[in-house]
């Protein structure tokens, strides 16, 4: 299976209160570090060596805010990647789900915070 098809079932897995993501990518070639690594760089994936297992990277992917990489984005560079030929695998690290941004609502219209709840459902 492809990687962006691999990271599409992790997507579809996960509650729909997930927040943050966390997944360790291991690809199958070493030969491939480089290239590869040049395309995860646009999603700031954190590389690091395994001494058994080779080449990993740690992506790090918000659902709707935060500091990481969109999901749309990350599987982009995914689908960048399966058409490059670099086969790997992934493996969920950590989910976070259930939390919220922090939005300053002083001086806010009743109307923009009851939209801000119904949106984040707090």
């Amino acid at each position: 299976m492809s990687l962006a098809a691999d990271f599409q079932l992790i997507l579809d897995s996960l509650p729909p209160d997930w927040t943050d993501l966390e997944v360790d990518l291991r690809i199958e070639d070493e030969r491939q570090y480089i290239d590869s690594a040049v395309a995860l760089s646009q999603v700031n994936a954190q590389p690091y060596k395994h001494p058994q297992a080779g080449s990993h990277w740690r992506l790090l992917v918000a659902h709707s805010f935060g500091h990481a990489a969109a999901a749309e984005s990350v599987k982009g560079v995914l689908s960048k990647l399966d058409r490059e030929g670099v086969g790997g695998e992934m493996r969920v690290a950590e989910v976070r789900e259930g939390r919220s941004e922090v939005v300053q609502m002083w001086g806010r219209p009743e109307s923009v915070r009851e939209e801000f709840r119904q949106r984040r459902s707090i």
